[in-house]
């Protein structure tokens, strides 16, 4: 073990745990507030949407049977039910990754809204606090959860950062909306941290769908570790060291942990999808919706091979025969297959039936991955150049080096609030009126209790 590592690493992580314990209760710009609702509005869609697939269904039902004590927390569902916040928080969270429409962070592979929100909400719910504490406290949550990644960031696609960094995210959300000191924050997420699970990140590749668990479970050891640290039960100051760069084998950027505490906010670095698959997909699929725009509609039998030149992590998603909706959403080939063929990247795409599609399983058999030789840091990290070779000779490309969604080229509100309707029409019809008004900072929601927010999503009731 590099022991001057260990020693910054603890320094710095110890600047963490003071800064967010009392950055919660504090103002934080309205810039930040504003993203950290932007990711709540479009976090919640996630979950709704999750919540409508025949899995998460099954799952959440065997919670509602074994919900123990008063209703407290909501699952983000059809009929809106509410059950203890623990049954609540691991429902939302079996959802919440479910469709690959959650948000996620660009600086780093992690997605803090998908982590904390979960336990967070149900937490925040049943503890009676208001809108604008939870949204502060997913600010700073984010922020702690984000930071971690940064500094303990994986050399390469070996552990899922789903199963890396979900328990540490939900011990701090749930510390925060507590107000834990900054001595029972650290203990509560240093043990969340040595609770992390070694997932592989081929768990997503190879379709298996125990990978939608991680943050199912991520957010149970959360609330657990937040309650053991009242008792006195946490993990020490050098745990996440020990856990990421000792057995994880991370590199390690310590400084990474308090630099520009309180300056540089996380949650302005995040990225949101309108594609529903893995990030590293995304330009691809954008590269492949150009093509159509020249061309028109193509069948499989027009095209004689698809060259899709991708960053490192676009060439990990290389399988060509997926198993599951899961995997399809994991795999290069299927997303530019079925884009190509469908003239969408969206969810539609991503079905069972379209698994089974002979047009776009044999367009898949015809698409190769390469490295592109342009792939840089952040932000030019997920490129995707896609080149048509027709049956007549023709070959056409399409380069897109950074997709859309991130910071650098943001969806607007608009077309956020529009991908929320879309995915809570049928089950929270007025989420997009009462998410977008705290998304603007109207008094009349920020100041309310988060459960009249959250009855007010089904209902529609202000009362």
């Amino acid at each position: 073990m590099n022991t001057s590592d260990l020693q910054e690493a603890t320094h710095h992580a110890g600047l963490l745990f003071e800064w967010a314990a009392a950055a919660v209760a504090g103002p934080i710009p309205d810039s930040v507030r504003r993203r950290a609702a932007i990711i709540l509005a479009d976090d919640i869609g996630a979950m709704v949407v999750g919540s409508q697939e025949p899995q998460v269904r099954l799952a959440q039902e065997r919670y509602l049977r074994r919900s123990f004590g008063q209703g407290e927390s909501t699952v983000f569902a059809a009929g809106a039910p509410r059950i203890d916040r623990v049954g609540a928080a691991c429902a939302n969270g079996m959802a919440i990754t479910w469709c690959e429409l959650d948000e996620g962070f660009r600086n780093a592979s992690c997605h803090a809204g998908a982590y904390t929100l979960p336990a967070l909400l149900a937490e925040a719910e049943a503890r009676g606090r208001s809108v604008d504490e939870v949204v502060h406290a997913l600010a700073v949550a984010y922020e702690v959860t984000a930071r971690f990644a940064m500094a303990y960031p994986f050399p390469g696609f070996y552990v899922h950062p789903h199963a890396a960094f979900a328990a540490l995210g939900a011990a701090a959300a749930v510390s925060l909306v507590r107000r834990h000191d900054a001595k029972r924050l650290q203990a509560s997420v240093t043990g969340a941290a040595s609770m992390s699970f070694a997932g592989p990140f081929n768990t997503a590749v190879n379709g298996a769908l125990v990978r939608n668990a991680w943050t199912a479970a991520g957010a149970w050891i959360g609330m657990q570790c937040a309650d053991w640290a009242e008792d006195g039960i946490g993990g020490g100051i050098d745990t996440p060291h020990e856990v990421f760069a000792t057995s994880f084998r991370t590199r390690v950027v310590p400084e990474a942990l308090s630099r520009g505490l309180g300056k540089e906010w996380s949650v302005t670095n995040g990225y949101h999808k309108i594609y529903a698959c893995c990030n590293y997909a995304h330009a691809a699929v954008e590269a492949s919706l150009k093509l159509r725009e020249q061309t028109g509609p193509v069948t499989a039998d027009q095209i004689a091979n698809i060259s899709v030149e991708a960053g490192p992590g676009g060439l990990a998603l290389d399988a060509v025969e997926p198993s599951t909706v899961l995997s399809a959403k994991f795999s290069l080939p299927h997303a530019v297959a079925a884009t190509t063929l469908l003239g969408s990247g969206g969810a539609a795409a991503f079905t069972q039936s379209t698994l089974g599609d002979p047009s776009i399983a044999a367009l898949r058999r015809k698409v190769s991955l390469s490295a592109y030789p342009g792939a840089g840091p952040a932000p030019r990290d997920r490129p995707g150049k896609v080149t048509w070779t027709l049956n007549d000779g023709r070959q056409i490309s399409a380069l897109v080096e950074i997709p859309r969604g991130g910071a650098d080229q943001p969806f607007d509100e608009a077309t956020l609030i529009d991908k929320l309707a879309r995915h809570t029409a049928d089950s929270l019809p007025h989420a997009p009126a009462v998410l977008g008004a705290v998304i603007r900072g109207e008094r009349e929601w920020l100041s309310r209790p988060w459960a009249d927010a959250v009855a007010a999503l089904s209902t529609g009731d202000r009362a």
